[in-house]
């Protein structure tokens, strides 16, 4: 599956998952945002891994959040961006 999300006023999100029993797996975040540290992104993925796919946009960004810390930066993008492009990837047909 796959979705894309262009933020307002910032970058684009790339999701490209798969659910296996009502969870998400095999998941990467990708697109023309940055990160500092560049290793955040290998956490977002992680982050999202396993979730369930109808937990929604809210929970999806949770954990996001919550895993990524006071010290990651984020240009372009937001937890937020992020779960809508996974929300568009759950959306976009098989």
């Amino acid at each position: 599956m796959h979705g894309e999300y262009k933020m307002p006023g910032g970058k684009l999100v790339v999701a490209d998952l798969e659910v296996r029993n009502g969870k998400l797996t095999r998941v990467r975040i990708s697109g023309d945002f940055f990160l500092e540290p560049d290793s955040a992104l290998t956490l977002i993925d992680l982050a999202l891994e396993g979730l369930a796919a109808d937990a929604g946009n809210t929970q999806h960004a949770a954990a996001v959040e919550a895993a990524l810390g006071p010290n990651v930066r984020m240009y372009g993008i937001s937890p937020e961006a992020i779960a809508v492009a996974v929300q568009r990837a759950l959306e976009s047909p098989a």
